[in-house]
């Protein structure tokens, strides 16, 4: 995010979003909204009135051409294949309740400009998510690749905890009890809301699958010069912005993974690794509803 805003629009959304207090899911969307209200004003799409005033700015006379442009991918900040394509259905329902959850804020009243929710992913049955269990033990009775370590150890982790991915990969190794025998977790609600910590007790399986992420990881942080984060990236990569000159920062491997970098690897490792295919639904979200409801299932 920009030190210094050109607009004082958007000084005031920065203001703004600071102190709305929503989890780390919700404010990664608000900071795309952020980011693409930025450039359109950068881009003079915008009624002049919207470069001094958020009021203006979240005016339905400044949201219409600005969802428009947005959808059109238009105010993508990087190129995709070498384009700007359009926006996916799930992204723009995603920028439909950030408008409204901004003008909210505000005291305004929400728009609702999308067409309705998007559909839910169906959720994996009881028997299913025994049987990911099984398959995981499995991957732990032999070798594994790093990636195939860290998936492991993500996944049994998740059987656990049905944490949201937002709050998994903000763990540290801090958060680990003795022997790996539970875990702390920051449950951050994605509307915004109270954080609540608990204390979640690991079963064999994850704190066998831990305990070989750990090793891995260790190699991997040193090689980084160090950070407690639990999920550490195993490959070179980029930040993804770009600079003045077209270039970006080179990440080493061992950094902190961020959350579409553990969205990622579980899309990639359900293809990948036998097994997974039939086990794991398309979105790891849908994942983490099938282990709430088990969980709740069994407290009741």
């Amino acid at each position: 995010m920009p030190t210094s805003p050109k607009f004082s629009a958007i000084t005031a959304l920065d203001q703004l979003l600071d102190r709305l207090g929503v989890g780390a899911a919700r404010r990664r969307q608000l900071d795309m909204v952020r980011g693409e209200l930025d450039r359109a004003l950068e881009r003079g799409a915008l009624p002049v009135g919207a470069r001094r005033s958020l009021r203006r700015l979240l005016e339905e006379e400044a949201l219409g051409p600005y969802v428009r442009l947005a959808e059109s991918g238009a105010l993508r900040h990087r190129r995709v294949e070498g384009g700007f394509p359009p926006t996916s259905e799930a992204t723009n329902e995603i920028r439909h309740k950030c408008v409204d959850l901004l003008r909210e804020a505000l005291g305004l009243p929400a728009l609702h400009l999308g067409g309705g929710e998007v559909p839910l992913q169906p959720a994996p049955e009881a028997a299913t998510l025994s049987g990911l269990a099984r398959q995981l033990d499995e991957y732990l009775a032999g070798p594994m690749s790093p990636a195939q370590t860290r998936l492991t150890a993500v996944l049994a982790l998740e059987l656990d905890t049905a944490a949201r991915s937002g709050e998994l990969v903000e763990l540290r190794t801090t958060d680990l009890g003795e022997d790996n025998a539970a875990v702390y977790v920051e449950r951050r609600p994605q509307g915004g809301g109270t954080v609540e910590g608990e204390w979640v007790e690991t079963s064999v399986l994850t704190r066998a699958a831990l305990e070989r992420w750990l090793d891995v990881r260790k190699d991997l942080v040193q090689r980084a010069h160090g950070t407690s984060r639990l999920w550490v990236s195993l490959w070179m990569n980029h930040d993804g912005v770009l600079d003045d000159d077209g270039h970006t920062t080179i990440r080493p491997p061992g950094m902190p993974l961020e959350e579409n970098g553990l969205v990622t690897s579980y899309r990639v490792g359900r293809l990948r690794y036998e097994g997974l295919r039939r086990l794991l639904p398309l979105k790891m979200e849908a994942l983490r509803r099938a282990v709430d409801a088990e969980r709740q299932r069994t407290a009741a």
